[in-house]
């Protein structure tokens, strides 16, 4: 009876080292998937970055600037952002944020108008393995979303977003800057809704810029009131926070993130 026992017990450790096999296997393998998608999205949205600030560069001079100590932003020891700053002739700042976090790959883009009467566009494209996530947001940092020149501007990009309603809405919490978006596509896709987000990424700006090309500058007197505006929407986000804002916050802290968001996120230090 003794001897049957001890036999039973020799043939554990060979299970578990069939199991320990094949949790190994499995481990592989999603390392690789993850990999290979990490690889192929991040292919896809360098390529999307790269035709935006191309249709960028088609209606103005679009010059570098130095990012600073936020060149390079870590997170939780394994999250690395990478910012670019730039300057956006007669209009204002454009900052660009990239991600690549293995799982998901982000690419965040912002301009922020300052001397023009044109919203803030704000951009979020989110590649999960193979779902997508598409985010367009014109915000109205504006003293009259009302005035006939900047109706017509959001009249127009209006049109923009119908032509995305194809695609699947993604269902948002209500938050405290709703009253300033007068326009916001949430969208959500697959693999082979690649081409369709990367012409709406590219079509955005495309619509922004060209409508931007029609209005007249803003007088020293309205430019400064624009900036104003902006600058109370920074100190509202730092202070009420937001989705990506209390991932900053929690990370650099209040003072630090509120530096970051005025020295290059939004610039506004460089256009007062």
């Amino acid at each position: 009876m003794d001897n049957t026992k001890t036999g039973k017990k020799k043939k554990w450790p060979k299970v578990l080292l069939i199991i320990i096999l094949i949790i190994a296997l499995l481990i592989g393998a999603l390392a690789a998937l993850i990999s290979v998608n990490a690889s192929r999205n991040m292919k896809i949205m360098n390529d999307t970055l790269n035709e935006g600030m191309q249709k960028l560069s088609e209606y103005a001079t679009v010059t570098e600037l130095d990012a600073g100590e936020y060149k390079e932003i870590k997170m939780y020891g394994f999250m690395k952002f990478d910012v670019d700053q730039y300057d956006v002739e007669d209009l204002g700042n454009l900052s660009v944020m990239k991600v690549n976090m293995g799982m998901m790959q982000m690419v965040s883009y912002i301009i922020t108008p300052y001397e023009k009467d044109m919203p803030m566009l704000s951009m979020d494209f989110m590649y999960i393995l193979g779902n997508r996530k598409a985010y367009a947001e014109f915000y109205d940092l504006t003293s009259d979303n009302t005035a006939s020149e900047y109706d017509s501007v959001m009249n127009n990009v209006r049109e923009f977003q119908d032509r995305y309603a194809d695609l699947e809405d993604i269902p948002t919490e209500p938050a405290w800057y709703d009253d300033l978006l007068s326009v916001a596509l949430h969208k959500a896709g697959k693999k082979k809704d690649d081409a369709i987000i990367r012409k709406m990424f590219s079509d955005a700006i495309d619509t922004y810029m060209c409508n931007e090309k029609t209005l007249e500058k803003l007088s020293d007197e309205a430019e400064t009131e624009k900036t104003e505006i902006t600058q109370e929407y920074c100190d509202n986000l730092v202070k009420n926070g937001g989705v990506s804002t209390d991932v900053f916050k929690k990370n650099l802290g209040d003072e630090k993130t509120k530096d970051f968001f005025d020295k290059v996120l939004f610039g506004t230090e460089l256009y007062k």
